[in-house]
C-alpha cells in the first residue's frame, strides 16, 4: 500500500469490492511492511477521536493499538471562511482531536501521548457535499456526482501531547490531508434510486460508501483508495515516519539512552556540558513521571462494565432515545432514582463516550450518542442489551469468583448462584425455563450483530442448503438467507430450543427459506445439507464431542459439501486475542483456538479447501470445503 510520491493508482470498479477490505494475508504482509513505524507508537497511549468503524478497521488492520474516544466538537465551521474544501478538512479534524486531547486528562483522568482527528469530505466544483438528510436530498447529492469526477479530501491532525513538570501540557499539532480523484460511471436514474433505497447512502459524505454497494457506481479511482473510505493510510505513515525519524529526534531519543545508560561523556564534544546536564535532567524526569496507561486503564475496566450494565438495566438509553435530550433531573424522576446518583451515573457514562453532555442556557442536559441509538436502544435492530443483561447477571458473579476458578479448576457457578436444585419441581422447571430464555436472548442479540459480517465472509454461491448447527433462535440463519437468496437454511437444535423460537423471528423479512428442526446433533440423525454451520459450538465441547461432530459430518458430506466454523480466534493482534483468553477463564471444559488450530482441525476431517476471516465483529469465521 505504500507508494512512492506522485505514483498513480486506478482501481476499475468491478474490484474495488475487494480491495476495500483487508484479507488476512494481505492485513499480515502489511503490518509487516508498517511495522518500522507502527512499532514507534508502542507503549504509547494513542487515542483516535473518531467513532467511524472505517477509520477503526484501517487502523487495526495494520496492528496499531489505541484507544476510541469520539470527539464532542460540534463540525459547524463556517465553510464560507476557507478559500480551499481541504482547508476545512483539516481544521475540523484539528478541533476534533484537540476537543478530545484537552479533554481526557479531567473527564477520564488520563493525558494520552498521541491523538488522531480526522475529516472526510467530498467535493464537486468546489461544493462541499454533505450528508443526505433524506432520501430526496441523496438523489440530489448523487445527480450531482453522476458521470463526473470529484474529490474526495481527508484532512487528519495529529496531536502531541507533553505532561511538563508543572502539569501544564503542551500540544503540538501536525496536520496534512490527502486527495482522491473519484469517477462516477454514468447511471441511470434506476440505479440511483436502487442505491439510495438501499439506505446505504444516508449517513455518508457525499451520499455514498466506495466499500460497500456504492462501488458499483464508481468507474475509476485516481489515488489512495483507503482516503476515500475514511483515512489516508499512506500519507500517515509517512507523517509518522517524520515525527519520529527526523534527525533531531533520534539525536534526543540517543542522548537519552547514554543518560540513562551513564554514558553521556560520548555525547560529541560541541555540546556544552550545561546542555548534557539538561538532557540528563529531562530524561530522567521524563522516566520520573512516565505513567502506567494501560494498567490504569486495566484498574478502571470493571468500573466501566459496571456502569454500561447498570445504563442498560435502568433503561437510561431508551429514556434519553424518547426525547432529544433531557435533564439529569428528568432522567432521575423517570428511573425513579436519586438526583445526585442519576447525574454521577450519567457523567460517568460521557466519559466512556456512550452519552454527549450539552450545556442549553442554563441547563445540562445529555443525549444518546449515534453508536448509542444503533447497540444500545433496546427497541433497535441492533441492540446488545440483550447481551450486556446476560453479562451483568450470569458472567459478571462468575468473575467475582475467579480466584477460586483458578485455584480449583472447576465451575464456581454454585458459588455464584447457589446449588442447583436436585429434586425436579414445577417451580425449578419454571426458573430453567427463565435462564434458558434469557441465554436465548442474549445470543440472539450477539448473533444480529455478527450475523451479516459472517454471511458475507466468503463466497457461498455453490451451496443451495444450509444447516444451522446448534442455530438456536435463528439469528444466523436468516442473515444467511438475507444475504444469499438462493440459500434455504435448516436451523437444528434441541427441542426446548425449537419451541421457543417464534419469538424471535424477525419481521419484514421473508421467513420462508429458513425452517426449523427439533433433534439433538450427538444422537439423531442431522439434516442433509451442502453446508453446515457451527457459531459458537465447537469452544465449550470437550475433545471427544468436538471429535464425535466432525466425524459425523465427515461421514456425511460429500465432495462439495462445506462447513463453515464461526469463533472467537485467539490470532496475535485481533480483538478475539483478549476477548477469547477472557473469556476461557470461566470455561469448564472445551478450549479456545486460533484461526491456524481450526483451520487444522478442519483438515483432519477430509475438509482441506480451508479460507479464513477475520471479521472484526464478535465472532471470526473460517470455511472448509471437501475436496
Amino acid at each position: 500500500m505504500l507508494t512512492s510520491p506522485g505514483r498513480v493508482r486506478y482501481f476499475p470498479a468491478c474490484l474495488l469490492v475487494k480491495v476495500c477490505t483487508f484479507k488476512s494475508e494481505d492485513s499480515h504482509k502489511l503490518t509487516m511492511v508498517l511495522n518500522p513505524v507502527i512499532s514507534k507508537l508502542s507503549g504509547k497511549l494513542v487515542v483516535l477521536a473518531s467513532a467511524s468503524p472505517r477509520r477503526l478497521e484501517i487502523l487495526t488492520n495494520v496492528g496499531m493499538r489505541f484507544e476510541v474516544v469520539p470527539s464532542w466538537f460540534k463540525e459547524n465551521l463556517d465553510k464560507a471562511l476557507f478559500k480551499k474544501p481541504y482547508e476545512y478538512a483539516v481544521e475540523t479534524a484539528k478541533q476534533k482531536a484537540l476537543e478530545v486531547a484537552k479533554r481526557m486528562p479531567f473527564k477520564h483522568l488520563k493525558t494520552p501521548d498521541i491523538v488522531i482527528g480526522a475529516d472526510t469530505i467530498v467535493t464537486v466544483g468546489g461544493l462541499i457535499l454533505e450528508k443526505p438528510v433524506d432520501k430526496q436530498d441523496a438523489y440530489r447529492i448523487l445527480s450531482r456526482l453522476n458521470g463526473k469526477e470529484h474529490s474526495v479530501y481527508t484532512g487528519v491532525a495529529i496531536i502531541l501531547c507533553h505532561e511538563k513538570e508543572d502539569q501544564e501540557i503542551e500540544y503540538k499539532v501536525v496536520d496534512f490531508y490527502e486527495e482522491t480523484k473519484v469517477k462516477f460511471a454514468d447511471l441511470s436514474e434506476e440505479m440511483l434510486w436502487e442505491y439510495i433505497h438501499s439506505g446505504e447512502p444516508m449517513d455518508k459524505a457525499g451520499g455514498y460508501g466506495i466499500q460497500a454497494l456504492g462501488g458499483m457506481l464508481v468507474e475509476h479511482v485516481q489515488g489512495d483508495f483507503l482516503n476515500v473510505v475514511g483515512f489516508p493510510l499512506n500519507h500517515f505513515c509517512k507523517e509518522l515516519d517524520k515525527i519520529f525519524n527526523s534527525p533531531s529526534s533520534d539525536t534526543a531519543d540517543r542522548r537519552c539512552t547514554l543518560a540513562a545508560e551513564g554514558m553521556a561523556g560520548e555525547i560529541p564534544e560541541d555540546h556544552s556540558s550545561a546542555v548534557r546536564k539538561r538532557n540528563v535532567a529531562q530524561c530522567g524526569s521524563r522516566d520520573r513521571f512516565e505513567f502506567p496507561h494501560r494498567i490504569a486503564d486495566l484498574l478502571d475496566g470493571f468500573k466501566a462494565s459496571k456502569a454500561l450494565f447498570t445504563a442498560c438495566k435502568l433503561k437510561v438509553f431508551d429514556l434519553l432515545a424518547s426525547a432529544e435530550y433531557l435533564s439529569a433531573t428528568q432522567v432521575a424522576g423517570n428511573i425513579s432514582g436519586s438526583l445526585m446518583g442519576t447525574e454521577r451515573l450519567l457523567d460517568a457514562v460521557v466519559s466512556l463516550g456512550l452519552l454527549e453532555k450539552l450545556k442549553l442556557g442554563d441547563t445540562i442536559a445529555y443525549r444518546n450518542t449515534e453508536q448509542t441509538s444503533r447497540y444500545l436502544v433496546s427497541t433497535s435492530e441492533l441492540a446488545l442489551n440483550e447481551y450486556i443483561l446476560y453479562c451483568d447477571e450470569r458472567v459478571w458473579p462468575l468473575f467475582t469468583h475467579l480466584e477460586q476458578s483458578v485455584l480449583e479448576g472447576v465451575s464456581q457457578h454454585d458459588h455464584a448462584f447457589g446449588k442447583r436444585c436436585e429434586e425436579p419441581s414445577k417451580h425449578a422447571c419454571c426458573n430453567h425455563r427463565e435462564k434458558q430464555l434469557q441465554f436465548m436472548k442474549a445470543m440472539h442479540s450477539m448473533a444480529k450483530v455478527a450475523g451479516s459480517h459472517v454471511a458475507t465472509a466468503f463466497d457461498l454461491s455453490s451451496f443451495r442448503t444450509a444447516c444451522d448447527l446448534g442455530g438456536c433462535t435463528g439469528a444466523m440463519a436468516f442473515a444467511f438467507s438475507k444475504v444469499h437468496p438462493a440459500l434455504s437454511v435448516i436451523v437444528f437444535d434441541l427441542p426446548a430450543v425449537v419451541e421457543m423460537c417464534a419469538h424471535f423471528h424477525p419481521r419484514g423479512q421473508d421467513l420462508s427459506r429458513v425452517t426449523f428442526v427439533a433433534g439433538d446433533f450427538f444422537s439423531d440423525d442431522l439434516p442433509k445439507a451442502d453446508l453446515y454451520i457451527l457459531a459458537r459450538i465447537l469452544h465449550h465441547l470437550p475433545a471427544e464431542k468436538v471429535h464425535a461432530l466432525l466425524s459425523k459430518l465427515s461421514e456425511i458430506c460429500k465432495p462439495g459439501c462445506g462447513v463453515l466454523l464461526s469463533e472467537i480466534f485467539l490470532d496475535e493482534g485481533t480483538r478475539g486475542q483478549s476477548s477469547g483468553i477472557l473469556q476461557a477463564l470461566t470455561m469448564t471444559q472445551g478450549v479456545q483456538r486460533s484461526a491456524a488450530e481450526y483451520s487444522l482441525l478442519l483438515q483432519k476431517y477430509g475438509f482441506t479447501q480451508v479460507s479464513i476471516k477475520h471479521t472484526g465483529n464478535f465472532l471470526d469465521a473460517i470455511l472448509g470445503v471437501k475436496p
